[in-house]
């Protein structure tokens, strides 16, 4: 199985977008402030739509919200190394 983990943007991109608050780009994608906080803390995954909504609000490419970071050795036919990120 690979490992890894999901890193995300969503602090650059709020800042970004005019210092969104966590409360507005919760209410915007149908979530919580609090889930919006533990998303960007790296604690909690979004669903794929959530994270789908998220890019949309701010007109990014998913892989650029959202990252995922794999852990371990090479991916078979990938070329990815130890912790290379695969996305943006």
């Amino acid at each position: 199985m690979i490992k890894g983990s999901i890193t995300n943007r969503i602090r650059v991109l709020r800042f970004q977008n005019g210092e969104m608050s966590q409360a507005e780009l919760g209410e915007r994608i149908g979530v919580t402030r609090q889930t919006i906080a533990a998303i960007e803390a790296g604690k909690y995954s979004p669903s794929l739509e959530a994270a789908f909504r998220i890019a949309h609000t701010f007109k990014v490419p998913l892989d650029e919200a959202f990252q995922w970071v794999v852990e371990g050795s090479l991916l078979a036919g990938e070329g990815s190394h130890q912790g290379e990120k695969i996305g943006r």
